[in-house]
C-alpha cells in the first residue's frame, strides 16, 4: 500500500471505530425491549455484529482493497476509545432527546389518525348498524301485519269448515293448531328481541 492509502485506511478505521461506538450505544438503548425473549436476543445480537462486521469490511475494501493489517485493528480500537472518552455521554443524551421527539410525534400522529379516521369510521359503522336494525324491525312489522291480514280470512273459512268436520278430524287439527301456536310464539319472541335492541 502507498502512504496515502495507508493514511486513508487509518482515517477510515478510526471513523469506523467511532461509528461502531455510536451504533453499539444505539443498539444497547433498545436492547431491553427484547431482553426477556432469549431467542430474539441471540438473533438480534448475532445479526447486529454480523452487519457491523460486513459494514466495516466493506469500508476497508473500498479504501485499500480489503487488506488486513495489525494497525487497522488498532485504528478501529482508537476510534472506539475516542468515542467513549469524548462523545459517549453527549450522544446518549442526544439519543434520548431524539427518542422523546419521535415518541411525541408518533403519539400526535396516533391521536390524529384516531380523531380523523378511526373515530368517524366507528361512528359511521354504528350508525349504519342501528339503521339496519331499525329497517329490519320495520320490515318484520310490515311482514307480520301482511301475514295477519292474509291469514285472517283463511282462519274464518277454516273455522266454518271445522264446525262441519267429524270429531276425528277435529282432533287432528287440534294437534296441528298446537304446533302452529308454538311456532307463532317463537316468531313473536324473536320479533320482540329485535325490537329491544
Amino acid at each position: 500500500m502507498t502512504l496515502s492509502t495507508q493514511f486513508l485506511t487509518m482515517l477510515a478505521m478510526v471513523s469506523s471505530g467511532f461509528y461502531l461506538g455510536i451504533v453499539q450505544d444505539t443498539f444497547r438503548r433498545f436492547a431491553p425491549y427484547w431482553k426477556r425473549r432469549v431467542v430474539l436476543t441471540y438473533t438480534m445480537e448475532i445479526s447486529f455484529w454480523l452487519t457491523q462486521t460486513l459494514i466495516l469490511f466493506f469500508v476497508l475494501f473500498r479504501v485499500n482493497g480489503g487488506e488486513l493489517r495489525f494497525y487497522i485493528f488498532a485504528a478501529c480500537l482508537l476510534g472506539f476509545a475516542a468515542y467513549q472518552a469524548l462523545a459517549a455521554e453527549s450522544y446518549k443524551k442526544l439519543l434520548e432527546h431524539i427518542i422523546r421527539i419521535l415518541t411525541s410525534i408518533y403519539r400526535f400522529i396516533e391521536k390524529c389518525v384516531k380523531a380523523i379516521i378511526i373515530t368517524p369510521i366507528k361512528w359511521i359503522l354504528t350508525f349504519i348498524w342501528s339503521l339496519f336494525i331499525k329497517l329490519l324491525k320495520l320490515v318484520g312489522t310490515v311482514l307480520l301485519f301482511l301475514l295477519t291480514v292474509l291469514i285472517t280470512p283463511f282462519g274464518w273459512i277454516f273455522q266454518l269448515i271445522y264446525r262441519l268436520l267429524p270429531e276425528s278430524f277435529k282432533n287432528f287439527f287440534r294437534k296441528f293448531a298446537g304446533f302452529y301456536s308454538k311456532m307463532k310464539n317463537i316468531g313473536i319472541k324473536l320479533l320482540n328481541r329485535l325490537k329491544r335492541r
